[in-house]
């Protein structure tokens, strides 16, 4: 009888059992559920808190985004982003490009049908009730269904269909995305629409693996112009495009029409502002706040992180500041970009993807806690490739928003939404066969960082810190992420060089 042949490679149990056939099967019916159930999923937590509520005087992003909504649906485009009487700009103005200004209107349309009294101009300032927080727990709810959902969808369908998703667990993937606990306690527990933008991007990136480059730009492009953050992907969607268009017959030809695609989708969308010199300038000015500093509360990033060392706000003025922030950024993204021009692959485009934003979040100017989110949506496409990643990148993200979580008091949310989410990555493991990369050389070292987090999480719910130090559990929290997140980058960036051997050696990938 035949020896069974060891795995040498690190398995995480993620492949589904014969028990659990709703978990292999890539079915409508399936998606369907999956789908219901994830809706389910944000409804529910979507009944808790929000950030800022009941604190005055500015409350939170729940607050910015219903002035926005007040701003948009009474004033021109072309005063959403000046400073004036009804336009108060130091009481939340808007500070992300015009199709997130147009997607304000839009839901504010919806509250002003609704609830009226909500989005009255000037007087609505702080506005809260039941009837408005139910309203605008819909408009995300909606925003999900009609952007993040179907990308996902698509993406899954995109993916099963490619020659490197060989695996068969597609529902499964399709759960890791749908159920992104950071996503949904961000989104539809503190209260934002990333689901737009992130679902262009994963639109963007399965036009990519479909090869339809232009619906890809147009895509991506939406996505920058409602969230500028998503040029934490630009990098990767260059990089593949532009080493694409070298390997074809044409290239320039190629080059111009990509660019041309580009070009006209920012025109259309920014049509009200480039009429005039000063109009596109305002809104510039409101999407560059470097005033703010380099860094704000403690985020988990390589300049929070070595402040506790180096004095950067002290030592340097915000000139030589943004000056290093881009040269270090630039650096550390410079290698993934080169290889996908160099050897331009689609499971190297994904890779590039996660290099391209972890190389954003750790080193660009004025980054917030919650742009851990655009890191997280390609490990979570890559879950089949790197469960083990995406396992321990998860546990990580959710620490580093952890002291946002508490103030926004959903930490039943967090909880719950967690042990949901591993219980489904864990729970079809039976069979053991789904062959995770073993991203550390051995077990300590990703033992200890755990039990750092556990031990974390007790500290900071049950104990006080020193009155001289009354961020010290902040920094402990900070200071830990940061250290896996620098070295989630250095796995990911060799992953992704690695696939230049497979490339050059025409292994199509």
């Amino acid at each position: 009888m035949a020896k069974k042949k060891k795995n040498t490679n690190n398995e995480i149990s993620t492949q589904p059992s014969k028990k659990l056939p709703f978990l292999q099967s890539l079915t409508i019916s399936t998606a369907l559920f999956l789908s219901l159930f994830a809706l389910l999923i944000r409804v529910l937590v979507s009944l808790g808190p929000y950030s800022g509520q009941a604190a005055p005087p500015k409350h939170g992003d729940y607050e910015a985004q219903r002035h926005w909504m007040e701003i948009t649906i009474h004033l021109p485009p072309s005063d959403w982003y000046r400073n004036s009487t009804e336009n108060d700009l130091l009481y939340w103005g808007l500070d992300y490009p015009p199709l997130s200004g147009y997607q304000s209107w839009v839901h504010g349309m919806i509250l002003n049908a609704t609830v009226p009294e909500s989005v009255e101009l000037g007087s609505s300032r702080g506005f809260e009730s039941h009837e408005s927080k139910l309203v605008m727990r819909w408009t995300v709810l909606l925003s999900d269904l009609i952007f993040f959902f179907p990308s996902a969808l698509i993406f899954i369908w995109v993916y099963s269909k490619s020659n490197f998703g060989e695996e068969k667990s597609f529902m499964w993937l399709l759960a890791m995305i749908l159920l992104n606990p950071g996503l949904i306690l961000i989104d539809h527990g503190h209260f934002q629409y990333n689901c737009i933008s992130l679902g262009l991007t994963l639109g963007a990136i399965s036009a990519i693996l479909s090869d339809c480059e232009i619906l890809a730009s147009v895509l991506f492009t939406l996505a920058i112009n409602h969230k500028h953050m998503s040029l934490y992907y630009a990098p990767a969607f260059f990089g593949y495009l532009f080493g694409k268009c070298l390997k074809s017959k044409y290239p320039i030809i190629h080059v111009i029409k990509l660019g041309f695609v580009v070009l006209a989708t920012f025109a259309l969308v920014w049509w009200p502002y480039i009429h005039s010199l000063d109009s596109f300038l305002e809104v510039i000015s409101r999407l560059a706040p470097f005033d703010r500093g380099i860094y704000e509360d403690y985020v988990a990033n390589f300049w929070c992180s070595t402040s506790i060392l180096i004095k950067w706000k002290r030592l340097f003025n915000i000139q030589p500041l943004k000056i290093m922030s881009l040269i270090s950024t630039i650096f550390t993204f410079l290698p993934s970009m080169v290889q996908q021009v160099k050897y331009p692959s689609k499971l190297g485009f994904l890779y590039s993807l996660l290099n391209s934003s972890f190389s954003f979040y750790l080193f660009s100017y004025q980054v917030h806690e919650k742009s851990i989110l655009l890191p997280l949506l390609p490990v979570s496409l890559l879950a089949l490739k790197e469960p083990q990643l995406y396992a321990l990148f998860i546990l990580y993200a959710l620490l580093s928003m952890f002291p946002l979580i508490i103030r926004d008091k959903i930490l039943l949310q967090y909880i719950a939404i967690i042990s949901l989410f591993f219980l489904i990555f864990f729970l079809p493991a039976k069979s053991k066969k789904i062959k995770g990369n073993k991203i550390y050389p051995k077990n300590i070292f990703w033992f200890l960082p755990f039990l750092g987090f556990v031990i974390l999480h007790v500290i900071y719910l049950f104990l006080k810190p020193p009155e001289k130090y009354p961020y010290l559990f902040e920094a402990l929290i900070m200071i830990l992420c940061f250290s896996q997140f620098l070295y989630f980058a250095f796995y990911s960036n060799k992953k992704q060089w690695i696939l230049s051997r497979f490339v050059s050696e025409k292994k199509d990938l």
